[in-house]
Parts: structure tokens; C-alpha cells; sequence
């Protein structure tokens, strides 16, 4: 096992790709599990107003995530330092994310429906991270071989392509594969295949004169909303906590 980590995640410089994940993952459950005590009313934990003024925790967040992320910069894939600014971009980052909601709308919503972006935003940026750790990187030219680097017409050509069907997938209203689509050119392809949602730019744009791709794509989300709906909402209440509507509290 030491070995096996050494060669595939030490020598590659994977190192703090990994302890950023590991910090931002565990300082989000943490503060998930804070908030969700101070408004249950539970333990020592309270919010923090000074003034009278609340000061969210996505403030320390943004410090901890320009610490981090320049130190990072700087620090190059090595060494101790590089681990130690991973460590604290990732805190900063799972800080900063857990009120994605908040910096969206410029609002406290973090315990209403559209909190659960919040909870979005974080599986999201997860996932990407672990894409990025098990070595899909669109930009990382270390996989290549000696003549695709000499070939780098064609490396160019192969980033533009992908770069399209991101953009094709985004314009229809596809965000998540989008997002993954920049790591995995696969599932941009079949985004950008796809037809697309009856909300898009692309659907009121392309689909106006063309009723039965509306009515496609309309069946299509209706569908796909009616499978997965109701799994994700539970999957959010479980990770983030169930939004006071759905407890029949007042908003606050």
C-alpha cells in the first residue's frame, strides 16, 4: 500500500490535490454539522454577530482560499509547503462553497429550497477534484506520448473540439456535464448530442419553430425530473439538512 501510494500519488505530485480534497470534504461535513447544531440549539456552538452584525463563515472561507490558493501557486506540486497550502485552500474552499446559495443570491437562504445549491455546488466541485486526482485533466500533457507532444497542432485542435462540445453542452442547459465534460470529453459529446432543456438558450433559440423537439425535450425532463427528483432532494435533506418550508417553519 505504501509503495502503491508513493508511485501513483507522491512521486506524480498528487499529494496535495489529494489533502485538499481530504480538508475540503471534512471542513464542510464539520460545518455542516456546526450549523445544523446552533439551529437545532444544541451544544455550545452559536453564531458569530459582533455588532449585531452575523458574520457568515464563507468570510474566513474567502481568506483561507486566497492563503491557500497563492501559496499553492507558489509552492509548485512538492514538498511540505504544497501540502500545508492544499490543506488550507481545501478548508477554504469547503467553507466557501457551503454558502455557494448565499453568494449566489446575495441572500441568507442557506436553510430554504435554494440553500440546497449550496449542496450542489459542493458534490460538484467534489467530484471534479477526484476526476482530477485519478488523472483526467484536459490540460496535463505528462500522459502523452513523445509524439503527440511533438504533434502539438493536433493536442491544440483535440482541446478546441472539446472546448466546443462544453460550450454546446452548457448553451443546452446542461451545466453538470459540462463541468465534467471539461475532464472527461466524453461526456461532452453526448451533452452536446443530446437534446437539450426546454429552458435552455438553446431550446427557445433552435427548438422555436420546431414543436416536436420541444415536446421531446419537455417529455424528456418531465420524465427525467419524476426519476430523480424525489432520490435527490433526499440525498441534499440528508447532506445539507431539509429546508425550513419543507419543516413548516417560517422563512427567516
Amino acid at each position: 500500500m505504501g509503495h502503491w501510494f508513493h508511485q501513483n500519488i507522491v512521486e506524480p505530485g498528487k499529494l496535495p490535490t489529494l489533502l485538499a480534497l481530504a480538508s475540503f470534504v471534512l471542513a464542510f461535513a464539520l460545518t455542516r454539522t456546526v450549523t445544523r447544531l446552533i439551529r437545532a440549539g444544541k451544544g455550545p456552538f452559536r453564531n458569530i454577530t459582533p455588532g449585531g452584525v452575523h458574520i457568515h463563515h464563507v468570510v474566513p472561507g474567502v481568506i483561507l482560499t486566497v492563503i491557500g490558493g497563492f501559496g499553492a501557486v507558489g509552492s509548485g506540486r512538492h514538498g511540505v509547503g504544497a501540502s500545508v497550502c492544499a490543506v488550507i485552500f481545501g478548508v477554504g474552499a469547503g467553507l466557501v462553497l457551503d454558502e455557494f446559495a448565499l453568494i449566489l443570491h446575495l441572500h441568507d437562504v442557506y436553510w430554504t429550497e435554494q440553500g440546497r445549491q449550496s449542496v450542489e455546488a459542493v458534490v460538484m466541485a467534489a467530484a471534479l477534484a477526484l476526476l482530477v486526482l485519478s488523472g483526467f485533466s484536459p490540460l496535463d500533457v505528462g500522459s502523452l506520448t513523445p509524439g503527440e507532444r511533438q504533434s502539438r497542432g493536433s493536442v491544440a485542435l483535440t482541446l478546441v473540439v472539446n472546448f466546443v462540445f462544453v460550450l454546446i453542452t452548457l448553451v443546452k442547459g446542461k451545466l453538470r456535464m459540462a463541468l465534467v465534460g471539461t475532464l472527461v470529453p466524453f461526456v461532452a459529446v453526448v451533452g452536446a448530442l443530446r437534446l437539450a432543456k426546454p429552458t435552455s438558450p438553446y431550446a427557445k433559440r433552435l427548438y422555436r419553430d420546431r414543436p416536436k423537439a420541444r415536446a421531446r425535450a419537455a417529455l424528456r425532463a418531465y420524465r427525467r425530473d419524476a426519476r430523480w427528483a424525489g432520490p435527490r432532494r433526499r440525498i441534499q435533506d440528508w447532506i445539507g439538512g431539509t429546508p425550513d418550508e419543507e419543516r413548516g417553519l417560517p422563512p427567516r
